[in-house]
């Protein structure tokens, strides 16, 4: 399992927007902090709700930044996946940016095999390659290119394996494999560019660790999952 995954992300075979939903189904709920340099300002929470071969991912995400003790940034948001079996069905997310309202409503168009979007950044079709770029999809390292959670505007993207490392997070150690995530297109301006990095647990098969700098350095840090 383990070369097999580090030859998938050299050569960018994805598994397209196939979520393998049997890697989660003993999860229930994924609890990820977020931090931003170094203080703790939100929170990015995953729920997992199964009917047969339907699964629903529902996430909650919600952050404040501060200065001087005025609220200089915040984002609140609500999104929803819908599975049938691993093939993603549906998505639609409201996000409140400041007092911005940005959404995503996509459907899976089965008869031509692509999605169909609907977004505050992006609307038309899509190829079935691409996948939601939420945090408790570990099929985000293995895609050439992701759909915004946030606006639905597609993003080509790079990833590359950095190499094996220790971490320790809330007084535990884990081993995990380490990889960058960065936009095709690098003529895209800096904040627009997809820039992270990702710590992964191959046991768990879960992203433990997010990090980018833009205006601070940031963190999503897995906490908690059930």
């Amino acid at each position: 399992m383990k070369n097999f995954l580090v030859f998938v992300l050299i050569v960018f075979c994805s598994s397209i927007s196939m979520a393998h939903m049997a890697h989660y189904n003993k999860y229930n709920k994924i609890e990820m902090e977020i931090f931003r340099n170094g203080e703790l300002i939100g929170y990015n929470y995953y729920f997992f709700n199964r009917k047969g071969d339907e699964t629903v991912v529902s996430n909650q995400i919600k952050f404040s930044v501060k200065l001087l003790g005025a609220t200089i940034f915040q984002v609140e948001g609500y999104g929803e996946e819908k599975y049938y079996k691993d093939q993603l069905i549906s998505y639609v997310s409201k996000t409140l940016q400041n007092d911005k309202e940005k959404f995503v409503n996509l459907v899976f168009n089965k008869q031509n095999n692509e999605f169909n979007i609907k977004g505050s950044s992006y609307n038309g079709k899509a190829s079935n390659d691409n996948i939601i770029g939420n945090w408790w999809n570990h099929k985000i390292l293995q895609t050439q290119s992701q759909i915004s959670p946030v606006s639905g505007s597609i993003k080509e993207q790079v990833v590359t394996f950095v190499g094996k490392e220790k971490i320790s997070q809330y007084g535990k150690s884990f081993e995990v494999d380490h990889f960058t995530l960065k936009s095709k297109d690098t003529s895209l301006p800096k904040d627009k560019r997809l820039d992270f990095h990702i710590w992964f647990d191959q046991k768990k098969s879960m992203i433990l660790k997010v990090s980018y700098s833009r205006m601070g350095d940031w963190e999503y840090r897995l906490k908690n999952f059930e």
